[in-house]
């Protein structure tokens, strides 16, 4: 993977990139489903509180992956760069017409976040997101597979895992707060970092995401790191309209939790209320030791959430450019890449829908009929509705999808 190409914006005529494109095959359209499987299951895992395997940003790693891991980032020593001020607006204001009780939030969420892949997910279709919820996700196939070890190869370029035993979950959130502090850490000393935690809100909803990978840009006069998220592929072509736009929603939803935080939108104390936790907690001695590392020397989860706001003053918005990259699985060449401009407003109106969704304020609907296609590789269309209208309704040329859970 290059690691500069990517960024001479100039060579790019436009936002898109204009190249024959197929519709999903069955194995591969296989992969938006073990992404909602992948989002549950992420999210079962974040409840519990036991040992786990944690990672530590080091190029010359060649440590194993494990199955249950979650990042930590060694220290860096050098100097943070100043503090930009946050341009995001408040979300509208929504009706609330059902109670809390009955929603999906409630019932799947309840005391833990959504991740960016349960948005993007339920763009991509809000009634299968549902069927997913209520039924069960699709187990992950021999092609998600793939994308998942070239995400896993990527990381380790950059990341060496390291283990780290976490007692409670005040021990699990300060690690995460500590992945972030010293994966910014390596982002501004070496320019890049990869597989980044992120969470902030929305609409007072709790949001979690991993960024890809971040890169601070070429020029000396530009401070605002750039978003990358790579997606690989079965075939070499790119991706239709609905997933390109699909990755789009992803990338701007990690770019409008990231401008959050360094706004210093971090509501503390809602942070702790919420999740149930003792900001005074006695961090384990490993976390205190890693901590002394980072040069945070924290005792308590709320020193580590101090450290890490005071990092987030440090840093610039993201750029306004996103960049999604396609890459061919077979070889690992580059396809394609979709250079597209932030849109604040699209954003908040997703956003908004997102959610009206999780909080029972709207019933999922089906995807709209010119995407009704979707419904012949989705797994619940023996239980839709919407299959019954969108049988041969798909054309013969495929392509396929890849998924990157967060």
């Amino acid at each position: 993977m290059g690691k500069t190409s990517s960024w001479e914006w100039e060579e790019h005529d436009g936002n898109h990139i204009h190249i024959p494109i197929e519709i999903i095959s069955d194995d591969e359209m296989a992969l938006i489903e073990a992404a909602l499987a992948l989002a549950l299951a992420s999210a079962s895992a974040s409840a519990s509180a036991s040992t786990r395997s944690f990672s530590s940003l080091r190029s010359s790693s060649k440590s194993p992956l494990h199955s249950n891991a979650l990042s930590f980032t060694l220290p860096s020593k050098r100097r943070l760069s100043t503090a930009m001020v946050n341009d995001i607006e408040d979300l509208p204001t929504r009706k609330k017409t059902h109670t809390l009780s009955d929603s999906f939030l409630h019932r799947f969420r309840n005391k833990r976040c959504l991740s960016v892949t349960d948005l993007t997910s339920t763009e991509w279709c809000p009634k299968q997101m549902e069927f997913s919820l209520l039924l069960g996700g699709r187990k992950v196939n021999q092609v998600m597979r793939a994308g998942i070890a070239r995400h896993a190869k990527l990381e380790e370029e950059v990341i060496q895992r390291v283990e780290v035993k976490v007692k409670s979950q005040e021990d699990y959130w300060a690690l995460k707060f500590l992945n972030f502090i010293n994966g910014v850490n390596q982002l501004l000393f070496e320019g890049l970092t990869r597989e980044l935690p992120v969470i902030g809100s929305a609409e007072d909803i709790w949001m979690v995401g991993v960024i890809d990978e971040i890169r601070m840009p070429l020029t000396e006069n530009d401070h605002n790191p750039i978003l990358i998220d790579t997606k690989t592929r079965a075939r070499d072509t790119l991706p239709a309209e609905p997933q390109r736009r699909n990755g789009r929603l992803q990338l701007m939803c990690y770019k409008y939790l990231w401008d959050n935080l360094v706004a210093d939108d971090f509501p503390s104390k809602h942070f702790f209320t919420y999740f149930g936790l003792n900001p005074q907690s006695n961090l384990s001695e490993d976390l205190k030791v890693i901590s002394a590392n980072s040069g945070c020397s924290a005792l308590t989860l709320n020193d580590v959430v101090r450290y890490y706001r005071n990092t987030c003053r440090m840093l610039a918005p993201a750029h306004d450019q996103l960049l999604l990259r396609y890459e061919y699985q077979k070889d690992h060449s580059l396809l394609g890449e979709d250079k597209f401009p932030y849109d604040p407003d699209w954003l908040k109106n997703q956003i908004h829908s997102c959610l009206e969704f999780w909080l029972g304020e709207q019933e999922a609907t089906f995807t709209p009929e010119e995407e009704r296609w979707k419904c012949r590789y989705c797994q619940f269309g023996p239980v839709c509705p919407a299959y019954t209208d969108s049988k041969g309704a798909v054309a013969p040329n495929r392509n396929d999808l890849d998924i990157k859970e967060g």
